[in-house]
């Protein structure tokens, strides 16, 4: 009989599981718009690390750790709501990629024209722009366990970034004075400010994400250990991270005069000067690190958006894989094709919507990204109540009345940012600014509205959610299944255990 094959080692251990998740979450373009808050951004972040941050990482520990789903957050809420919420969750947790991806293809030639000094036309720039978005499908058509030093590179790099950047601001602060004011009362939150408020949503969007790590737990050594590490550790990580850019820049530039498109390109020009190799090299890594992290999300994306396109929740297109790969390229191609329509918003000639496109897009991504998190935390809930006797390996903490407040919190913070970030809070210029990106975000709650009715005609029947009678039959079914693979390991043992030799 012919030898087995030798296992293939696991390969992303806890180190892995903590670059991956920096890698994936932490967002380098992200910093800026948060530091536009000005001092008080401080007081956010470590109100969010405490109030946000911390029940959400505890509620996807849980979740992530009792129910080994391929589908994460999607699988969650269509486990407790049924097809009808999947569906919506699949379709808000995918938009906001493409969306997401055109907004960073806007800041590519942008940012070679800066270290350039030539200014590109408009063809040229949308040329750029297309090659930057179907670059990223093609990197996405490739396996997450071939493509895992590209994780691991991505997140040397960003951290990289975003640490020189703040200490070039603190050098460039201490040698030619802080840019802002930093008496005690500008580190208070302003309520009244609602520029500020609309930014708010970009440190929730800075944590959002975690839940990927769950779709690397097959990968992973001890995901029921690992993966509650990662995403603690992680995103003490990334807020520190953040925090420490966050005040470089603030440090070197006015929180009035930051602009949230380019404004960390503009703050290390303004620190170095744009002739200084340091200026060019901090570029080209973020150019690097764009790359990267679109990479880097397509594979949860993707897989979420054709996980669920296999249970009728999703068009069908999203669910054609390679036949070599198993990569889901439907989803990857769809994602080119919606951030290529997006990207020709540019050639409208209207300043409100060309002038603006990389704000409007990202803005969108942000906020469908936040929508799709709300239902989490009731579908935790949930399952709490009519699964109780499953196994937690990680057991969210807070118990009582304690727990739905700890749950409340981060759901009403979704809620609130969403609505600062694109309602005009009142009748100024700037306010009414926001009235595309509403416009934009209805439209696609319609189409989501639309596909989702087109999609279940695949269905044979729809599933409603989970119920204690269901929950338990399916205890029974994992049960014997395991104690299935259980025999058929034992016997597989036995079978190749030699035959004794009879003593002479």
């Amino acid at each position: 009989m012919a030898e087995s094959a030798p296992k293939k080692k696991k390969k992303f251990r806890l180190f892995d599981a903590i670059l991956s998740i920096i890698c994936i979450v932490f967002a380098v373009e992200a910093a800026t718009p948060a530091a536009a808050i000005g001092n008080s951004q401080y007081f956010w972040w470590i109100f969010l690390i405490i109030a946000f941050l911390l029940p959400y990482g505890l509620v996807v520990s849980e979740l992530g750790t009792a129910y080994d789903d391929e589908g994460g957050l999607y699988d969650w809420v269509r486990r407790a709501f049924g097809d009808k919420w999947g569906a919506r969750v699949s379709w808000y947790y995918w938009i906001n990629f493409p969306l997401w991806m055109a907004s960073l293809a806007f800041l590519f030639p942008e940012t070679i024209a800066l270290m350039t000094g030539f200014e590109l036309d408009l063809i040229p720039t949308l040329a750029i722009e297309l090659a930057f978005v179907w670059i990223v499908v093609f990197m996405s058509f490739s396996k997450v366990s071939d493509s895992g030093w590209i994780l691991n590179l991505s997140a040397v790099l960003k951290v990289l970034i975003a640490v020189s950047v703040g200490g070039l601001g603190i050098y460039y602060a201490v040698t030619n004075g802080f840019a802002s004011d930093m008496s005690p009362a500008t580190f208070m939150p302003d309520l009244t400010n609602t520029n500020a408020l609309t930014y708010l949503s970009i440190i929730l969007f800075n944590f959002m994400g975690f839940e990927v790590i769950c779709t690397f737990a097959g990968a992973m050594k001890n995901p029921s250990k690992d993966i509650p590490k990662a995403i603690v550790l992680g995103g003490l990580a990334i807020g520190a991270i953040y925090l420490f850019c966050s005040f470089g820049i603030g440090a070197a530039i006015p929180a009035d005069q930051i602009d949230p498109d380019f404004g960390m390109i503009y703050a290390v020009m303004t620190m170095v000067g744009e002739a200084s190799p340091i200026f060019m090299i901090i570029c080209i890594i973020f150019l690097v690190t764009l790359f990267a992290n679109m990479a880097s999300w397509s594979f949860g994306v993707n897989f979420v958006a054709d996980y669920a396109a296999k249970h009728g929740n999703m068009p069908k297109l999203f669910s054609h894989e390679n036949a070599k790969t198993e990569m889901p390229t439907g989803a990857a191609i769809i994602n080119g094709v919606v951030a290529s329509l997006a990207l020709m918003l540019q050639l409208i000639p209207i300043p409100a919507i060309s002038d603006g496109i990389f704000w409007m897009l990202f803005s969108m991504n942000v906020v469908f990204l936040l929508i799709s998190y709300i239902p989490m935390f009731p579908a935790f809930l949930k399952m709490r109540k009519v699964d109780p006797n499953r196994k937690r390996v990680f057991t969210f903490p807070f118990k009582g009345k304690l727990m739905y407040v700890m749950l409340a919190i981060p759901a009403i913070e979704l809620v609130l940012a969403i609505i600062a970030t694109i309602v005009p809070l009142n009748g100024t210029e700037e306010e009414l600014s926001k009235i595309p990106m509403l416009i934009g975000v209805i439209v696609f709650v319609v189409l989501g509205e639309v596909v989702r009715i087109w999609s279940k005609r695949g269905r044979t029947e729809e599933y409603k959610g989970l119920t204690p009678a269901l929950a338990a039959e399916r205890l029974d079914a994992e049960a014997a299944e395991e104690a299935g693979e259980d025999a058929e390991a034992e016997e597989a043992k036995s079978d190749a255990e030699p035959e004794p030799v009879p003593v002479a």
